[in-house]
């Protein structure tokens, strides 16, 4: 079994949440289980103000993981030049235990696009994707974690599945992979496959993180089930059953709880990390 730090990732093997600014109090003071935190780059690339120094504070106690959410790395121009820099200043300042960007694509010209988009799986996103991945190495100076997305439709003009794709993008690039299992789940039942046979095709030695979020349910036209990626509920059971099934494989690994709307009170969410801490337990004899 590979340690999860040879690929990007210095978190510890523990509970981690989604920073949300009005649980401060309750982290500072009660933090519970939670060993480390997340927080979106795009939301600390100012200079200075409350959120800075609230993000400087939380970070003398917990280690950061730095997820960001606007690169456009399957983007079809090249990455925005002054987005780089700005997260290469917080990658910089805040010396983070990771950072991770999605498996997607956001910008058009010069146009942001306010959603995380899917890609073909072929040579030629490959080779689009490893290029801007070594652009952001460069740029940051770390190896960062890329994720796989949430889907909900395929591709004609792919010929590889998303497990070698990402595979691939690992061993050219290098850099580790985050492994979502809420959206392993999200996609298995949108496009019809099964997950655990997802998860069992994974490159799960080279995954620094894992992430787990709500999702809503809705139905297609044809009225077949629709899973939306909406990080605003509870992890559902199946996801949880899900994250057990990757951990008897992958050994433990830093488990995250996404949740981005409708955020609840601070005992919500800190019943969803001691969950995760549960899981992680059973794995110690």
């Amino acid at each position: 079994m590979l340690d999860a730090t040879t690929h990007g990732s210095l978190l510890p093997n523990r509970p981690g949440v989604g920073y949300k600014p009005q649980h401060y109090r309750d982290l500072i003071s009660e933090p519970g289980c939670v060993g480390w935190l997340e927080v979106h780059a795009e939301n600390y690339m100012g200079q200075g103000g409350r959120p800075l120094a609230q993000l400087r504070h939380l970070a003398e106690r917990f280690p950061v993981s730095v997820h960001g959410v606007g690169l456009s790395i399957g983007g079809e121009g090249r990455l925005d030049p002054d987005h780089l820099a700005r997260l290469a200043h917080l990658v910089d300042w805040l010396s983070p235990a990771s950072f991770s960007e999605h498996l997607a694509w956001s910008t058009h010209d010069s146009h942001f696009l306010n959603d995380l988009l899917p890609l073909p799986y072929n040579a030629a996103t490959l080779t689009r994707v490893c290029d801007h991945i070594d652009e952001l190495h460069d740029a940051i100076g770390r190896k960062m974690l890329l994720e796989n997305p949430s889907s909900y439709l395929a591709f004609e003009a792919s010929d590889m599945t998303e497990t070698e794709f990402l595979r691939a993008v690992s061993e050219r690039t290098g850099c580790g992979l985050l492994l979502d299992v809420n959206n392993v789940f999200v996609s298995a039942t949108n496009l019809g496959y099964a997950p655990r046979a997802y998860i069992e095709d994974y490159p799960l030695d080279r995954v620094g993180e894992i992430h787990l979020g709500g999702h809503d349910e809705d139905e297609d036209e044809h009225g077949a089930p629709l899973l939306i990626d909406s990080h605003g509920r509870e992890v559902v059971d199946p996801v949880w059953a899900l994250l057990d099934h990757t951990l008897s494989f992958s050994g433990p690994r830093p488990v995250l709880i996404e949740w981005d709307t409708d955020v609840p009170d601070w005992p919500v969410l800190e019943a969803e990390a001691d969950r995760a801490r549960a899981a992680l337990g059973a794995l110690v004899p």
